[in-house]
C-alpha cells in the first residue's frame, strides 16, 4: 500500500506544479510526458481507482478518470476479462459512495466512464448496466444521479462516435429503442408528480374575473375545458432540489426526442407535462416575488425557475423540427400546438400593469429565443399541415403573432419576427400560384392581417413613429457590407414587397400617402433657402425644427427606398392594369429629382451640418436611385406610347436628363454624383429612347467628358458615364427596323468618342520602348489604369448585344487594342500593369473575338504564349505574391476562352496550351500547398477535355457501324494520361475546393462523354482513382464531401463491377495496413455484392467505418498480444 500512497502524494505535487503559474512550459511538457508514460503502463488503472478513491485533489481525480477513459476507449479489447468484471464492478460503487461530495464535473466524467463500459460490453457482459440506470432513477435518493447517467447514455450510445462498428452502432440503437417507452414513462411520472405534490401546497387565490383568461379567444381552442383549466392553473412554487431534479429530466428528454423517432410513446400526459413547465418561462410573478424578498438566493431561483421553461421550450421545439409527422401524431401535433399558442396568449396578454413590451422585457432572453424558434418551425414545417384544420384558428394566430412581433424587446428579436413572416408570406404567395382557382378566398381571409402587418412595418421605419429605436441602430460600421441600420431597413422592405405581391392596390394605397407628407415637407424647404454671402443658407435654426426635419428627411429617405423596391410590380402582363399609379409615382420622382439639383440642397449651408448635409443629400442620392427602379417601367412605356403620343414620355427623359447633368461634376459628393450616373446609364442601357443623344443635356456631358482640359471625375462615376455616352451610340434602338438605325452616323460618332478617352494611351506606345524613370514610369501606370478600366466596362457592357453593336465598338477600339499588345511586353514585369492588361484582353476575348478576326487574335495568343516562359511564370507565382498569381490566373482563363471556341480556328493552339500548362504551369504549383492558380488551371485542362473530346478520342462513325460496338482510337494518349495524373494527385492534396472542384469535373466528362468507361481509363487508371477516393475516406481528411466522393465510387465501380468484386476489394484489402487477415475476411464479407447507388454507398461507408475501427482496436492492444 506504500508505494500507493508514495505514488498518490508524487502526482498530486505533480500536478499542482503543472498548474502553478510560474512552471515554464519546459517544465510542463515534461510532466506531460511522464504523465503519459504512466498511462500507457499495464495496471495502471488499479493505482488510478486507488487514488480515485483516496485524493481530494480534483486534477488528480480528472487525470485517473481520463486513464479510465484511454483504457475503455482504446484499449478495452486487450484488458484480461477478470480485471474488466473488477473495473465494472468498482467505479459504478465509487460513484455511489461519493456522488454527494464529488465536485460535479468529476462527477459527470465518472458517469460518462461507466457509460462508456457500456456502449463496448452492454448487455453482454454489463447486463444490468441499465437496469442499474432505472433503478438509480427510481430510488428518491438516487434520482439525480441517475437521470445524469440516462442523458450521458442516450448522447453516448444513441448517436456514437466513430470507434464503433457499424453493427454495434445498430445494436446499441436497436437496444435503447426497445427501452425507450419505459424511460418516457418514468420521466413523465418524475414531473407529474413533483409538479402535483407542489399544486396542492400553493396557496394562490383563485385569478381575479377581471383578468379574463376564462374566455379567451383561444379557449376556443383547447376543446376540453378540463385542459384550459389546468392550464390556468397556478404555477408551483417548487424547492431547489425538486427545480434540479426536473431540469435534468427535461434536459434528458430534449436529448432523447432528438433522436427516437415520433411514436405513440410520446404520450398526451408528456406533452401537457412538458407543457407546464413551459409555462415557467412566461411567468413574470415569479421574477416579482425574488425582487420583493430582495435576497440573492431567491433571484437565483427566479433565473432557475426561468430555465425550466427555457429547458421545457427546448424539448418542444425538438419535435417540432421533425418533417415526418406519422399519421397517427398528427392530432398530439394540433394538441400542441393549441397549448403553445395558449402560452403565447399569455405573454402578449395586456393588463392595466402591464403593456406587453414590458412584460417581454421581463421574461429570460433565452426564453424569448425558444419561443420564436417555435414560432418560425410551426410556420415553415408545419402550417401547411395545421391549416386544414378547420378548429385551429390561424388567423387568431396572426394577430397574436403580430402582438408578439412588434413588442419585441431587442433589434434581434424583432428581426427573427420579421423572418416568419417573410416565411408565412412566402407560403402564401406559393399557395396562390398552386391554387388560381380560390386565389380570392385565400386573400379575404388573410387581408387584414396583411394590411396590419404592412402598416406596422411601415411605421417602424419611420423616425416619425420610431425614433427612440432606430436612433439606437449603427449606421456606420458594416458587417457582411451593410450597416446594422441598413439591414433593418432592408429586411423591413423585403416584408413591404411581399405584401405588395399578394395585395398590389392595397399596399399601394397604405405607402404613397406617406411618402407624399414626407415629400411635402422637403419640397417646401425652397421657401426657407436665403441667399448669404457664401452661397445659399437654410434659414431652419431652432433646434426643435432641425430635430423635426432631420426625422422628415430620413423618412423620406427610407420611403423612397420602398418605392424604388416596389417598382417590379408595376410592369409585365400588369402594365396597363397599374399604369394610373405607377405614372402618378414616377412624375413624382422625376419633379423631386429635378427639385433638388435646382436648388442645390447638396451644397446648402445648414445650422446642423453634421447631420442636415448628409440627410439631404441621401434624399436626392436615393429619389434618382428610387427613379433608376423604374427604368424598366419606362421602357414599357416607351414601347406603348412610342408610335402614337410620346410627349409625356419624351418630357419625364428629358427632365431627369435635366436632374442629372448638373450632378456630373467633380465637385459633387460621390455618393450624389454615383447615383446620377446609375440613374444615367440605366436611361441608356434600359430604356435607350432614340432622341437621348440629341438632347442638350446628353450632349453637354459629351463635351464635358470628351475635353481634356476638365477635370476627370472620380474613377467610378468616369467608366459609368463613358458607358452610358457608349451605349448611347451603340445599343439597338427598341421598336425601330434596321434601317432606321443610323448606324453609319453613330459609328462615327462612337469612333470620336474613343479617340477622344484614349488619347494619352495611344500616344504612350512611341515611347513604352524607353526605359522610363520612376515619376514617369507611376504616371503612365495612372493613364493605363485609368484607360483600360473605361475600355474594359465598355466592351463588358456590350458583351450580349448584336452583332453590329459589337462591329462598331471594335472598330473604334481597334488602334487602343493594338498599343495594348504593343506595351505588353514593356509591362511584363510590372504585375499590376500586366494584371490590368490581362484583364481588358480577358474581357475582349469573351465579348468581341469574332470581331478581332482569327489573325489578329492568333497574334495576341502567340505574344501571350511567348512571354509566359517558364521563369517568368516561377516569377509571377513564386515571387510576386497574390498579384503575380492573378496574372497567371488571368492569362489561363483568356486561354480557357480560345478552347471552349467551336469549329477549327483555334484548334491548332491545342498542343501549345496543353504543354504549357502540363510542362510550365503544373510543376511549379503542384507541389505548393497554396491553392492559388489551382483551380484555374484545372478548370482549364477540363475545359480542353470537354470542348476538344475529339482531339484525344476519334471515334469514326463508319468503324462503329461496322463493327456494332465503336472501337476508340486514341490519339495524343501521353497528354490525356499526363491531364489524369494531375487530377488524380489533386485529390491526395489537402485543398477541400479544389478537390470538390475537380470531382465535379470528372464527373461532368463521364456524364457527357463516358469518361470512365473509355479503354486507357477502365484498363490503367480506373481504380487507381477508386483507391484513391477509398483512401481518402478511411483518413477523414475531406469529411464534408463524404457523400459526393461515394456517388463518384460507384460511378466508377458500376463500368466494371465484376472486376471491382473480384479482383479491386480483395486487393484493396489485401494491401490494408493495421487490420488483420481475419477481420480483412469480416470486412470483405460485410460489403455486398450490390449494384445499385443506395445501397453500394452505404457498403462504402460500412467499410471505412469498420475499417477504422478495427484499425484503432489493434492500435491499443498491448505489444505481444495474441489474437485467436
Amino acid at each position: 500500500m506504500a508505494s500507493e500512497e508514495a505514488s498518490l502524494r508524487a502526482l498530486e505535487s505533480l500536478m499542482t506544479e503543472f498548474f502553478h503559474n510560474c512552471t515554464t512550459n519546459e517544465r510542463k511538457r515534461e510532466i506531460e510526458e511522464l504523465l503519459n508514460n504512466f498511462a500507457q503502463q499495464i495496471g495502471a488503472w488499479r493505482f488510478c481507482l486507488y487514488f480515485l478513491s483516496s485524493t481530494r485533489n480534483d486534477y488528480v481525480m480528472m487525470y485517473s478518470l481520463t486513464v479510465f477513459e484511454n483504457l475503455i476507449n482504446k484499449m478495452w479489447l486487450g484488458v484480461p476479462s477478470q480485471d474488466k468484471m473488477e473495473i465494472r464492478s468498482c467505479l459504478p460503487k465509487l460513484l455511489l459512495a461519493h456522488h454527494k461530495t464529488l465536485p460535479y464535473f468529476i462527477r459527470n466524467k465518472l458517469c460518462k466512464v461507466i457509460v462508456d463500459i457500456g456502449r463496448q460490453d452492454w448487455p453482454m457482459f454489463y447486463h444490468d448496466f441499465f437496469t442499474n440506470i432505472l433503478q438509480l432513477i427510481q430510488s428518491p435518493v438516487t434520482t439525480p444521479l441517475g437521470l445524469i447517467m440516462l442523458k450521458t447514455t442516450s448522447e453516448e450510445l444513441a448517436c456514437p462516435r466513430e470507434d464503433l462498428s457499424v453493427a454495434r452502432k445498430e445494436e446499441l440503437r436497436k437496444l435503447l429503442l426497445d427501452q425507450v417507452q419505459t424511460v418516457l414513462g418514468l420521466l413523465t411520472g418524475i414531473l407529474e408528480s413533483i409538479w402535483d405534490k407542489h399544486s396542492v401546497t400553493a396557496a394562490t387565490p383563485p385569478p381575479s374575473p377581471t383578468s379574463g383568461e376564462s374566455g379567451d379567444l383561444l379557449s376556443s381552442l383547447l376543446q376540453s375545458p378540463n385542459a384550459a383549466k389546468l392550464l390556468n392553473q397556478p404555477i408551483p412554487i417548487l424547492d431547489t432540489e425538486s427545480e434540479y431534479i426536473c431540469s435534468l429530466a427535461l434536459e434528458c428528454l430534449a436529448h432523447l426526442f432528438s433522436w427516437i423517432p415520433l411514436s405513440t410513446s410520446i404520450t398526451p400526459s408528456l406533452l401537457t407535462t412538458i407543457f407546464h413547465f413551459a409555462r415557467f418561462g412566461c411567468d413574470t410573478r415569479v421574477r416579482k416575488m425574488c425582487s420583493v424578498n430582495g435576497s440573492s438566493q431567491n433571484s437565483v431561483l427566479g433565473q432557475e425557475r426561468g430555465r425550466l421553461g427555457v429547458l421545457a421550450m427546448s424539448c418542444i421545439n425538438e419535435l417540432m423540427s421533425k418533417n415526418c409527422v406519422p399519421m397517427e401524431f398528427e392530432e398530439y401535433l394540433l394538441r400542441m400546438f393549441q397549448q403553445t399558442f395558449y402560452l403565447l396568449q399569455k405573454i402578449t396578454k395586456e393588463n392595466n400593469a402591464h403593456t406587453v413590451k414590458s412584460r417581454l422585457e421581463e421574461l429570460d432572453e433565452s426564453y424569448i429565443e425558444k419561443f420564436t424558434d417555435f414560432l418560425r418551425l410551426f410556420v415553415s414545417v408545419h402550417l401547411r399541415r395545421i391549416e386544414s384544420y378547420s378548429q385551429f384558428p390561424v388567423v387568431e394566430f396572426l394577430a397574436l403573432l403580430f402582438k408578439y412581433t412588434f413588442h419585441q424587446p431587442t433589434h434581434e428579436g424583432y428581426f427573427s419576427c420579421l423572418d416568419i413572416w417573410t416565411l408565412f408570406l412566402d407560403y402564401l404567395t406559393s399557395k396562390i400560384k398552386s391554387r388560381l382557382a380560390d386565389k380570392e378566398a385565400v386573400l379575404n381571409r388573410y387581408e387584414d392581417a396583411l394590411v396590419l402587418l404592412l402598416t406596422e412595418v411601415l411605421n417602424r421605419i419611420q423616425f416619425r413613429y420610431n425614433q427612440a429605436q432606430l436612433e439606437e441602430l449603427d449606421d456606420e460600421t458594416l458587417d457582411d457590407d451593410q450597416t446594422e441600420w441598413q439591414r433593418y431597413l432592408r429586411q423591413s422592405l423585403e416584408v413591404v414587397a411581399k405584401v405588395m405581391e399578394l395585395l398590389p392596390t392595397h399596399a399601394f394605397s397604405t405607402l404613397f400617402p406617406v411618402l407624399q407628407d414626407n415629400l411635402e415637407v422637403y419640397l417646401g424647404l425652397q421657401q426657407f433657402v436665403v441667399t448669404s454671402g457664401t452661397g445659399h443658407r437654410l434659414n431652419i435654426t431652432a433646434e426643435n425644427d432641425c430635430r423635426r426635419l432631420h426625422c422628415s428627411l430620413r423618412d423620406l429617405s427610407s420611403l423612397l427606398q420602398a418605392v424604388g423596391r416596389l417598382a417590379e410590380y408595376f410592369i409585365g402582363d400588369v402594365f396597363a392594369a397599374r399604369f394610373n399609379d405607377a405614372l402618378t409615382v414616377v412624375e413624382r420622382l422625376v419633379k423631386v429629382t429635378l427639385y433638388g439639383s435646382q436648388i442645390k440642397l447638396y451644397n446648402i449651408e445648414t445650422a446642423v451640418p453634421s447631420v442636415l448635409k448628409p440627410d439631404l443629400i441621401d434624399v436626392h442620392a436615393q429619389s434618382l436611385a428610387a427613379l433608376q427602379a423604374y427604368a424598366h417601367w419606362l421602357a414599357q412605356f416607351y414601347s406603348e406610347v412610342h408610335r402614337q403620343n410620346p410627349e409625356q414620355f419624351i418630357s419625364l427623359v428629358s427632365t431627369a436628363l435635366e436632374a442629372i447633368t448638373p450632378l456630373i461634376s467633380s465637385k459633387v459628393q460621390e455618393k450624389l454624383l454615383l447615383s446620377a450616373c446609375h440613374l444615367l446609364v440605366s436611361l441608356a442601357t434600359t430604356v435607350r429612347p432614340v432622341f437621348l443623344i440629341s438632347i442638350p443635356a446628353v450632349q453637354k456631358v459629351f463635351n464635358r467628358i470628351t475635353d481634356t482640359s476638365a477635370q476627370r471625375l472620380p474613377d467610378k462615376a468616369q467608366v459609368l458615364v463613358c458607358r452610358a455616352l457608349s451605349n448611347v451610340l451603340l445599343l439597338p434602338w427598341p421598336n425601330l427596323p434596321e434601317s432606321e438605325q443610323q448606324w453609319a452616323v453613330r459609328s462615327t460618332n462612337h469612333a470620336s468618342l474613343i479617340s477622344a478617352l484614349t488619347r494619352e494611351y495611344r500616344q504612350l506606345k512611341s515611347n513604352a520602348i524607353l526605359p522610363q524613370r520612376k515619376v514617369q514610369l507611376e504616371d503612365t501606370k495612372v493613364i493605363i489604369h485609368q484607360t483600360l478600366s473605361v475600355l474594359e466596362d465598355i466592351v463588358e457592357s456590350i458583351s450580349g448585344e448584336s452583332t453590329k453593336s459589337r462591329q462598331i465598338c471594335y472598330q473604334s477600339l481597334q488602334e487602343s487594342v493594338q498599343v495594348s499588345l504593343a506595351l505588353f511586353p514593356a509591362f511584363i514585369h510590372q504585375s499590376d500593369v500586366t494584371d490590368e492588361m490581362l484583364s481588358f484582353f480577358l474581357t475582349l476575348f469573351q465579348g468581341l473575338r469574332v470581331q478581332m478576326g482569327v489573325p489578329f487574335t492568333e497574334q495576341i495568343i502567340q505574344t501571350f504564349l511567348n512571354m509566359f516562359t517558364r521563369e517568368q511564370l516561377a516569377e509571377s507565382i513564386l515571387h510576386e505574391g497574390s498579384t503575380g498569381c492573378r496574372v497567371v490566373e488571368k492569362f489561363l482563363k483568356i486561354l480557357q476562352v480560345v478552347v471552349q471556341e467551336p469549329g477549327q480556328v483555334f484548334k491548332p493552339f491545342l498542343p501549345s496550351v496543353i504543354s504549357l500548362c502540363m510542362e510550365q504551369v503544373y510543376p511549379i504549383i503542384a507541389e505548393r500547398s497554396s491553392p492559388d492558380v489551382k483551380a484555374e488551371l484545372f478548370e482549364l485542362l477540363f475545359r480542353v477535355l470537354h470542348h476538344n473530346w475529339r482531339y484525344f478520342f476519334k471515334s469514326s462513325v463508319l468503324a462503329s457501324v461496322q463493327r456494332g460496338v465503336a472501337e476508340e482510337q486514341m490519339e495524343n494518349e501521353a497528354q490525356f494520361s499526363a491531364i489524369m495524373q494531375a487530377f488524380g494527385q489533386s485529390f491526395l492534396q489537402p485543398d477541400i475546393h479544389l478537390f470538390k472542384q475537380n470531382l465535379f469535373y470528372l464527373e461532368t466528362l463521364n456524364t457527357k462523354q463516358k469518361l470512365y468507361h473509355k479503354k486507357i481509363f477502365r484498363t490503367t487508371m480506373l481504380f487507381q482513382f477508386v483507391n484513391v477516393l477509398l483512401q481518402v475516406l478511411v483518413h477523414k481528411s475531406h469529411d464534408l464531401l463524404q457523400e459526393e466522393i461515394g456517388i463518384a465510387t460507384y460511378n466508377m465501380a458500376s463500368v466494371d463491377f465484376d472486376g471491382f468484386y473480384s479482383a479491386f476489394l480483395p486487393e484493396f484489402l489485401a494491401s490494408c495496413d493495421g487490420v488483420d487477415s481475419n477481420q480483412k475476411n469480416v470486412l470483405g464479407r460485410n460489403f455486398k455484392m450490390d449494384r445499385d447507388l443506395p445501397s453500394f454507398t452505404q457498403n462504402v461507408h460500412r467499410l471505412v467505418n469498420d475499417l477504422r475501427y478495427y484499425r484503432l482496436c489493434n492500435d491499443s492492444l498491448p505489444p505481444g498480444t495474441v489474437k485467436l
